[in-house]
């Protein structure tokens, strides 16, 4: 994996163009140097470990909470595109469970909101997932199932709840979620704090509050029960917003199956279609012993 810094000056990843003065974009009059679009001081082997340390020691269940990983300029020009999102790329959720509102899936987004995205859903960044949270091959949803632009309103709730288990389109294994709010100066009397329970004892353990530039990685499992269920009464009707993402693995490859994970040749060598031909005959247990002891 290439430094952070290196990264992010390599404009590719991005889809964007680099500019002969210097590795940055302009969005809506606000220059953004794509070095600094996130806090190089979270990307170390030193916080990586830190930041491990602290999600799988997190009461309920495994869980992290950080602020300023993303440029605070960044998240502004975010924010304001939720004005702009078109009425048609929202579907409304109502129900005796949630009342919310999402970005449709695999929505145009507004240019600071795609950037955001392109940040997280980046081979390095997904790598610095993997290393947090031990999961290895982390697999991002472009489409962004579940996930998107995210905002509750005067009333807007959403009850205790474990997320899905599988990807309804892929079937890939739901690993976690990854939040990123944008709610200036938010105060807790105002309701919509995302609480993390103990199914257990029926009780919530731990409140994150939804302020501006806060992320919270929340990983999928047996115990992951959160929600907001108290009910948003935000003084001047101002909605609760955020942007998420979740990340996915798939099924492991058996041993015996990695043939197929190669690229077949129309005019093999004479050795390798000799090997072809024998494996098909030799028992999968003594072609793996075959192969580790030529490692030898």
């Amino acid at each position: 994996m290439p430094a952070l810094a290196s990264a992010l000056r390599d404009p590719a990843p991005l889809g964007l163009v680099r500019t002969r003065r210097a590795d940055c974009v302009t969005l809506r009059g606000t220059t953004l140097l794509l070095d600094e679009l996130v806090d190089p001081a979270f990307f170390t082997p030193e916080a990586r470990q830190r930041l491990r340390a602290q999600l799988t020691g997190a009461a309920p269940f495994p869980h992290l909470v950080v602020d300023g990983l993303f440029n605070p300029q960044l998240l502004t020009l975010v924010l304001e595109e939720f004005d702009t999102h078109h009425s048609t790329g929202w579907y409304d959720v109502q129900s005796s469970y949630e009342r919310t509102r999402r970005s449709v899936l695999g929505a145009t987004l507004g240019p600071a909101t795609q950037l955001y995205f392109d940040l997280v859903n980046s081979g390095w960044f997904t790598t610095w997932l993997s290393d947090v949270t031990g999961t290895p091959y982390l697999i991002p949803d472009p489409l962004r199932h579940g996930g998107g632009l995210h905002e509750s309103r005067t009333g807007g709730s959403f009850a205790v709840h474990r997320d899905f288990d599988r990807h309804p389109h892929t079937g890939l294994k739901n690993e976690m979620v990854f939040i990123t709010y944008l709610n200036r100066n938010w105060q807790p009397e105002w309701g919509s704090a995302l609480e993390l329970w103990d199914a257990k004892k029926g009780q919530c353990v731990t409140t994150v509050q939804p302020e501006f530039g806060r992320t919270l990685l929340l990983p999928h499992g047996p115990k992951s029960f959160h929600g907001h269920p108290v009910p948003l009464q935000a003084p001047d009707g101002r909605p609760r917003r955020s942007v998420a993402t979740y990340f996915y693995t798939g099924t492991p490859v058996p041993e015996q199956d990695l043939d197929r994970s190669i690229s077949i040749f129309i005019q093999p060598r004479r050795i390798d279609a000799a090997k072809a031909l024998l494996r098909q005959w030799v028992p999968p247990i003594l072609w793996s012993f075959a192969k580790k002891v030529a490692r030898r």
